[in-house]
Order: structure tokens, then C-alpha cells, then sequence
């Protein structure tokens, strides 16, 4: 009676699962599969795909807008990650503070994340927008000639991280003062006796108390920047000259514009791989400056 009741619990559990079952398989398991084996094919999405085996991968390395891909989405990565840590950082200490009205600031400084990124883009092709453009008009009130931010190689990526900064601040700033807010007064009040000062306090407690939150943004920053592609497609298309050219972008344009499938499913999964490798070796190295016994 004991083992009949228990199967009759599984069949109801798996009855309540299985709308959300078929789903994931229909629309995760199987597409993930076929995108394994379409990585190894010769495909243009209308055509049989024909199987040629490792050559779309080694060929990532052969192409060279692949090659540039990479190393825009790197670039990006290089910029992109310090700013938003260091910014996040001074912002969440900012909001923590104990000021009128700070619920509000935190409220707005969030507004940011909620909004889409095509709008978000949007705003900003409009402010860096070199002839009409609120950024240059500023820039020109105090009698200095602003650049063509997207027009120019040399700024386009720079106006790229800027627009991402300003979306994605306010997400990471509320974690980090999350953190900041689960840092027990103790920890001072002990060092206000020792008569520490407020750069000790910050490097000696403040620090080594946040950095298993910090390791957590660390690795969402990663992965994401890693990922860059809408505001990129929506304010520079890749342009100028293939600068802001990003590995996500070039898997959409070998998919939906040159009717290479094959070789975007390759460039997909290379990208998945650099993802793991990143996130592995980050939990690796982990051990080496995040403090668990601090909190």
C-alpha cells in the first residue's frame, strides 16, 4: 500500500511537470542537440546539410572577420568590466548612505535596468550623434570640438561601453550594496577604536567583506560582456570599418544574412566554450582572494 501511494504521488508530480517538460525539450534539449550537429554541417537553412566534420571550426580562426570579431568582443570585455566594477562600487557606497529621500535615488538610479536595450540604444545614438547630439552640444559650450563618436574607429567602442554602462550600473550596484548592507557595524565600531581611518576602513573591512559579492558580478559581468550584441547592432551595426564588430554579431550575420548556419552554430558553440573556460577558471581562482569566513 506504502509503495502504491508513493507511485501515485510520482505520476501526479509528473503529470503537474510535464506542460513544462515537453516545452523544455521541445524548445531547449532538441534545438541545443540540432545546433551540435548543425555546427558540423554545411547548412544555409533552406538546403539538406551536408556533414563535413571540424572544418567550420577550424575555420573560425581561418576567417578573418571571425579573427576581428574576437577581438572587438575582448576589447569590449577590457573596457567594460573595470568601469562597471570600479562604478558600481563608488555608486553602491553612494546609496548606501544615510540621506532624504535615499530610497527614491536607488529607485531611479534602477529605472535604467528595467528599460529595453533597443531604447536604451536608441537614446544614446541620439546623444552621440555628432552634429545634433546633446553630448557634443555640451562639449561645444565650453569650446571643444566633439568627435564623431560613431563614425570615428577610435571612439566607437568607447561610446559602445558607455551606453552599456549606463543600463547596466544599476543592477550591479544594488547587489553590491546588498553587500554592503549584510557588513556588520561591529566590524567598524571595532576599527573606530583602533583608531583606523576611512581609507583602512574601506581596503581592511569593506573590501575583503564584499568579495564574495564582488565574484558574483565579476562572473555575470563576464559572461554578458562576453554576449555583447544589441546595443552594438542597434548603434553601430558593427561599423566603422568593422571596429565595434563583435563575435555575436558576426554569428547573426553568417546566420541570417549570408545563409552560413553551419559555421554560425560552430562560431555559437566556440563562444560557449571561451564562456566555460572563463567561468571555470574564475572558480578556480577564486580561493585565492575571496573571503567566505569575512561574512
Amino acid at each position: 500500500m506504502v509503495g502504491e501511494s508513493r507511485l501515485g504521488k510520482v505520476y501526479v508530480i509528473v503529470i503537474f511537470l510535464l506542460p513544462s517538460l515537453v516545452g523544455l525539450v521541445a524548445f531547449n534539449v532538441i534545438p541545443i542537440i540540432h545546433s551540435i550537429y548543425a555546427s558540423l554541417t554545411e547548412w544555409d537553412l533552406i538546403t539538406p546539410a551536408k556533414f563535413i566534420g571540424i572544418e567550420n571550426y577550424l575555420g573560425i580562426f581561418q576567417d578573418e572577420n571571425s579573427v576581428k570579431g574576437m577581438i572587438n568582443t575582448f576589447k569590449f570585455v577590457g573596457g567594460y568590466i573595470p568601469l562597471a566594477l570600479f562604478l558600481s562600487l563608488i555608486f553602491a557606497a553612494l546609496l548606501d548612505m544615510k540621506l532624504r529621500w535615499i530610497k527614491l535615488y536607488r529607485a531611479l538610479f534602477f529605472v535604467p535596468v528595467i528599460i529595453s536595450w533597443v531604447v536604451v540604444s536608441l537614446i544614446w545614438l541620439w546623444l552621440f550623434n555628432s552634429d545634433t547630439g546633446l553630448i557634443n552640444y555640451l562639449l561645444s559650450m565650453l569650446g571643444i570640438q566633439g568627435p564623431m563618436w560613431l563614425q570615428d574607429e577610435s571612439t566607437a567602442m568607447l561610446a559602445v561601453i558607455i551606453a552599456s554602462l549606463s543600463k547596466d550600473l544599476g543592477y550591479f550596484t544594488i547587489i553590491l550594496l546588498s553587500g554592503l548592507q549584510g557588513i556588520s557595524d561591529e566590524y567598524y565600531e571595532s576599527a573606530d577604536i583602533d583608531g583606523a581611518n576611512a581609507f583602512q576602513k574601506f581596503f581592511k573591512i569593506t573590501i575583503p567583506c564584499l568579495t564574495p559579492i564582488l565574484f558574483f558580478v565579476l562572473v555575470i559581468l563576464l559572461i554578458t560582456s562576453l554576449q555583447v550584441f544589441d546595443q552594438v547592432y542597434v548603434m553601430t551595426g558593427g561599423g566603422p570599418y568593422g571596429s565595434t564588430r563583435t563575435l555575436v554579431l558576426e554569428i547573426y550575420d553568417n546566420a541570417f544574412q549570408l545563409n552560413k548556419a553551419g559555421f554560425a552554430c560552430a562560431q555559437a558553440w566556440f563562444l560557449v566554450i571561451i564562456i566555460w573556460i572563463v567561468t571555470v577558471s574564475q572558480n578556480k581562482l577564486q580561493k585565492r582572494w575571496v573571503h567566505y569566513d569575512s561574512i
